[in-house]
């Protein structure tokens, strides 16, 4: 999910779950061989376990980018083998690289000799508008003879021309029954499931076939829900400062995190805020927190003179509309009675007891 699960984005997650395997934003092998490896590779010691997820297509030059994820203390290197961006087509990686399941397995290889964590693929059911069942299998065998042993598949094909990379999460139908027959197939290796799924309940469902479910859109914009997930999955409770863990304890720790943010790397707030805008959806009042988080001539604001900003703002709606709900309902109902029949009188006769 590029641009959305950078550091800021697993240190808010991490909050609200301890366990769940946190994954990095693509990282092109291009911009680890050429450029800034610390303002690419830094992560918090926070967010463990995560994995560093690759894009790159030259099995050197991923041999390299797997050794410094090794060294920067990642515990999983991932190679992405599913985005079907045209961008990502142009360096010719991606979706675009299950048509070349032998040059796949090679860059695995070259991966698997010099890490000795573990080293995964995350691609799609297919390319294009092929469904064959066939061409995935063969993809997942040819990989795992190189050393992959785990599989996070996104269970819709990737049309590589003529969608966007939000049609093609959408527009594709989705086949969760091919994820669950390669696990048949294939019964030594693991498979994740990613793709339309959006509750607990369907997590379940997936975890009585497979090895793990991948959640992306759905965690980022109802991050609440991951505060379920220890207690759901793990068999463990999340605590908070007081006891049960809060909305408000894990936006108090994120201001806490702000400062020191600023403090170490000048890091404006607004950079880190935009991930946890999600965090009190369906509560009252939570349009207003949002604008006040999201309200840039607030920059020069001590990120918890926001959060108790926020939280005024917030109250403030929620006891307006609280007011205003009754007020509402008396209308409606001297309207009603001005336009029902006038009541009748009814007598009801009983027997003497």
């Amino acid at each position: 999910m590029m641009d959305w699960t950078d550091r800021h984005c697993r240190y808010f997650h991490r909050l609200l779950t301890r366990h769940a395997l946190l994954y990095t934003e693509m990282v092109t092998t291009g911009a680890l061989v050429h450029g800034d490896v610390p303002r690419h590779l830094r992560f918090n010691a926070e967010e463990h376990p995560v994995a560093l997820q690759l894009g790159g297509s030259e099995p050197a030059d991923l041999a390299h980018c797997a050794q410094l994820g090794k060294q920067w203390g990642y515990d999983e290197i991932n190679l992405n083998c599913g985005c079907p961006s045209e961008r990502v087509q142009r360096g010719a990686f991606g979706a675009c690289l299950m048509a070349e399941p032998l040059l796949v397995a090679d860059c695995v290889k070259a991966m698997v000799d010099v890490v000795d964590v573990p080293v995964t693929v995350k691609h799609r059911i297919g390319i294009d508008k092929s469904e064959s069942y066939e061409f995935v299998r063969d993809f997942v065998g040819t990989v795992s003879e190189a050393g992959c042993q785990t599989f996070i598949v996104h269970a819709r094909n990737a049309w590589l021309q003529g969608l966007s990379p939000k049609q093609n999460r959408e527009v594709p139908p989705l086949r969760h029954a091919l994820v669950h027959r390669l696990k048949h197939d294939f019964p030594a290796l693991r498979f994740s499931i990613n793709g339309g799924i959006h509750n607990s309940a369907e997590v379940h469902t997936q975890l009585r076939l497979l090895d793990g479910v991948m959640i992306g859109r759905e965690a980022y914009h109802n991050p609440w829900w991951l505060a379920d997930w220890d207690a759901e999955f793990f068999g463990e409770v999340a605590r908070g400062f007081d006891g049960e863990l809060t909305r408000e304890d894990v936006e108090r720790r994120m201001c806490d995190y702000m400062v020191r943010e600023a403090a170490a790397h000048g890091t404006p707030w607004s950079n880190i805020a935009r991930h946890m805008l999600g965090l009190r959806n369906g509560l009252p009042g939570a349009r207003h927190w949002r604008q006040v988080w999201s309200d840039h001539k607030l920059k020069g604001t001590a990120p918890h003179e926001v959060m108790a900003l926020a939280h005024s703002q917030a109250d403030a709606d929620a006891r307006s509309t609280a007011v205003a709900k009754p007020v509402v309902a008396a209308a409606l109902d001297s309207s009603a009675a001005r336009s029902a029949p006038a009541p009748t009188t009814q007598v009801l006769v009983g027997l003497p007891s």
